[in-house]
């Protein structure tokens, strides 16, 4: 079957992120006189919205309103270092090109905050290197939740089987399969192949020079 589409979620399978992301809620948490944690246990804190990050990344017994206070200040914090460290992973510029090549549709659907996505993707990508980009929005239900995922579908004016769906996270397996799209996830990305599986994954791709290979002919 031919995929005339591709989704891609954006921290973790086009960008590598952690860092600064640890950074910034490292430095909310340390303001507050919170434990601060290592880059690392961040891949297991991010990809479900800046709230539940905060939520992980607090100290047990935060209340909730605590739990607002330190996302928002986090969110102040990134908006000032996003770019220290975040950089494209290797092969993924080429992929988009590539993809373009192809006359393939390209949208990118994170739960990172819809100015935070768009600002960033214009910044490493350009202003053309997708046809949409969604972060998340007031209204519309975060990933897992497939709402977003349709969304673009109707708005490319394609179905949900034409569309390949790319992450790194059990979260993005999730989607891509309630969304009832083709789930591949990144072998590169915060977490491990095992979990991706586990979560749905029809296949694990280590390079993006291999996604074209699952685009169908044409």
């Amino acid at each position: 079957m031919v995929r005339r589409a591709v989704i891609f979620d954006f921290d973790g399978t086009l960008l590598d992120t952690l860092e600064d992301l640890a950074d910034s809620m490292n430095q909310a948490l340390a303001e507050n006189g919170f434990p601060v944690h290592p880059a690392d246990a961040y891949r297991y804190f991010v990809g479900d919205g800046m709230e539940n990050l905060a939520r992980r990344a607090a100290p047990p017994g935060t209340p909730p309103a605590g739990v607002k206070e330190l996302a928002a200040r986090m969110r102040d914090i990134y908006r000032l270092g996003w770019s220290r460290r975040t950089r494209p992973y290797p092969g993924v510029v080429p992929l988009l090109a590539e993809l373009r090549r192809l006359d393939r549709k390209i949208a990118l659907l994170s739960n990172k905050p819809d100015s935070f996505t768009r600002e960033m993707a214009r910044h490493y990508f350009g202003p053309s290197a997708f046809d949409l980009v969604f972060g998340a929005r007031e209204g519309v239900p975060i990933k897992p939740d497939p709402a977003a995922a349709l969304e673009i579908a109707r708005a490319l004016g394609l179905a949900p089987a034409d569309f390949l769906y790319l992450g790194d996270t059990d979260t993005d397996m999730r989607t891509g399969r309630g969304a009832g799209m083709k789930t591949l996830g990144v072998a590169w990305g915060f977490r491990p192949p095992a979990e991706l599986l586990a979560a749905g994954a029809e296949a694990i791709v280590h390079r993006p020079d291999e996604i074209p290979a699952f685009l169908g002919g044409g």
